[in-house]
């Protein structure tokens, strides 16, 4: 299935209001509440918005159908994202626009080398900047005929897609915490958590990926990463 084919006299066209109307977004993207922001920004542009939260589930996607745009994020829980973005850069026939997303520094150029198209910068929290990055990118034909007036919001995704990812993450703290998996963990919670301006367990996973990067040890560390992780799950509460 090619969700990508030109518009038809039959179908509706994308328009100032939602200029995005027409697109299917396949979003990678393993953090829940990161997905919930793209959700409510596709939701106010028009797209359709499809998920996969690691590489294996997005190639399995990608086998069914081929969407316009792909948002890959660079850190995932099977390997780089990096890596899927040079197999769609290669692929024939290409996605129209395929973009890299990150907060981590350098994360940016690690995408453009890769072959993407853009770069969106978490936290992802505003319409106009995602609607703008996208539609540059559109080929002519797929973008408003009228002038897009963007709109200049921010979105507010579920708490409970916090929770979410607090549930998550406590799940691989629970298996064999090798150097692998406090790696994940660090860059993931350091990730969700400066989303959500939760800036204790951010403070917590960056000493973590640090300790690591200086080959430290990083039990106090991992110990108190998990005991933050379970706090918040303990407490049900929005951050």
């Amino acid at each position: 299935m090619d969700d990508s084919v030109p518009f038809t006299a039959s179908a509706p066209a994308p328009s100032a209001g939602r200029p995005l109307l027409g697109q299917t977004i396949l979003v990678v993207e393993d953090s829940r509440y990161a997905c919930d922001a793209m959700r409510l920004m596709c939701l106010h542009s028009g797209a359709r918005i499809r998920r996969a939260d690691c590489l294996m589930s997005a190639r399995r996607h990608l086998q069914i159908y081929r969407p316009s745009v792909i948002i890959v994020d660079l850190g995932l829980p099977d390997g780089s994202g990096a890596d899927l973005i040079a197999e769609l850069d290669a692929a024939s026939p290409r996605i129209s626009v395929i973009l890299g997303i990150s907060g981590d520094d350098g994360a940016q150029q690690s995408a453009l080398r890769a072959g993407a198209d853009g770069f969106l910068a978490k936290p992802l929290k505003s319409v106009a900047y995602f609607q703008k990055t996208i539609l540059d990118l559109l080929p002519e034909d797929r973008r408003p005929t009228t002038q897009t007036s963007f709109r200049d919001e921010e979105v507010k995704p579920d708490p409970m897609a916090y929770q979410d990812d607090m549930a998550h993450i406590a799940d691989v703290l629970t298996g064999p915490t090798d150097a692998r998996t406090l790696d994940y963990a660090a860059q993931f919670l350091g990730g969700v958590a400066r989303d959500a301006n939760d800036t204790v367990l951010a403070e917590a996973a960056r000493q973590l990926a640090a300790s690591r990067a200086r080959g430290a040890p990083v039990a106090p560390h991992a110990a108190r990463v998990a005991g933050l992780v379970q706090n918040r799950l303990g407490r049900r509460e929005a951050i």
